[in-house]
């Protein structure tokens, strides 16, 4: 059997039966999120919400994607096809790719590898294309419109981001997420870097196109953005592509933040509690945040959003990366 499981073969099938064992609650997840979304806001407005599709609407995620599958993929006539086709899948496998290196638990991770940040920070960046690649192929000026809209937010709040996450890497001396996770035994980076992680949050949100950000699918100007001329599943594909991006910006927030497994105190009956379970509960309390934020704030403007990225983060957060250095200076607490 050791040497079955050594073999190229072995090797391939133990990477195989992780990675299912990964992304199907994932992708559970991800269906269940959208029902949890629609009746955390529908208690927020005081509506019921779904609850017709199996006991209390359990079972609404299912018929949703029943639904999209029996619908027609409509392509239009001037699209570009494979492009328009390309663009949701692809929106969606760098959503699900990221999650190779997030530790779920001490030595969870798929690829454990000591660049696991830089990895996340190249698979958001390529988020944009996904988006690009879909608004241009449309032929279409809302979608086009759309997804230039997405693009510069993107972009712009990526930057705030890189500046955070330069901020913990100070303060822990390695690129590894099991390092970043194991330094905060002592205290979680949210509490010393309080501002950062707040920073950190707003541009996730940015990030993943969530309100009050939502300017690339602003409805009132733009139809519904870059997606306007999506049906069935390749809607779909966008749909659960954006809930994957924001499962995912929630465990990087748990990890660089929020002491990813570890229990907030190393007392019973805290570290009773296994740390997966940590782990799904901090992603939760994330989640349920980006769905108060939707439920709360109307929507910027789209020089709001801009102004706030470039003149108040940017700034902001370079500001204290450069604090941050000098403190750990002085305390003779930066890593070689």
């Amino acid at each position: 059997m050791d040497a079955f499981l050594a073999s190229p073969i072995g090797v391939l099938a133990i990477t195989v039966a992780q990675t299912l064992a990964l992304l199907v609650p994932l992708l559970i997840g991800v269906a269940y999120m959208t029902l949890a979304e629609r009746k955390v806001m529908a208690a927020m407005q005081m509506r019921k919400g779904p609850n017709v599709v199996g006991p209390f609407g359990l079972l609404q995620p299912f018929a949703d994607a029943l639904k999209m599958l029996l619908k027609e993929t409509i392509i239009p006539a001037g699209a570009s096809r494979a492009l328009f086709i390309l663009g949701p899948m692809l929106t969606l496998v760098l959503a699900l790719i990221a999650w190779a290196v997030i530790p779920v638990n001490d030595g969870w991770a798929i690829a454990d590898i000591n660049v696991g940040v830089l990895y996340l920070l190249a698979i958001s960046s390529l988020g944009v294309y996904g988006i690009v690649i879909a608004g241009w192929a449309s032929n279409s000026k809302y979608a086009f419109l759309g997804a230039l809209r997405s693009a510069a937010q993107m972009v712009s709040y990526e930057v705030s981001m890189g500046l955070v996450i330069v901020t913990v890497l100070l303060c822990v001396g390695s690129l590894n997420l099991t390092e970043i996770v194991r330094a905060q035994s002592t205290v979680w980076f949210a509490i010393p870097l309080f501002p950062m992680f707040i920073i950190f949050f707003v541009s996730t949100l940015a990030e993943t196109n969530r309100p009050p950000f939502d300017l690339a699918e602003g409805e009132s100007e733009l139809v519904a953005g870059f997606m306007v001329e999506y049906s069935s599943m390749t809607y779909a594909l966008f749909f659960l592509g954006e809930y994957a991006n924001m499962i995912l910006m929630s465990a990087m927030t748990t990890i660089l933040f929020l002491g990813g497994w570890l229990p907030p105190f190393d007392i019973a009956p805290f570290n009773w509690v296994p740390g997966p379970i940590w782990f799904i509960l901090k992603i939760c309390l994330c989640l349920f945040t980006f769905v108060w934020v939707r439920a709360t704030f109307p929507r910027y403007r789209y020089d709001q959003l801009m102004r706030l990225g470039w003149k108040i983060f940017l700034p902001f957060s370079l500001g204290w990366l450069i604090l941050t250095a000098f403190v750990l200076k002085i305390m003779g607490w930066l890593p070689a």
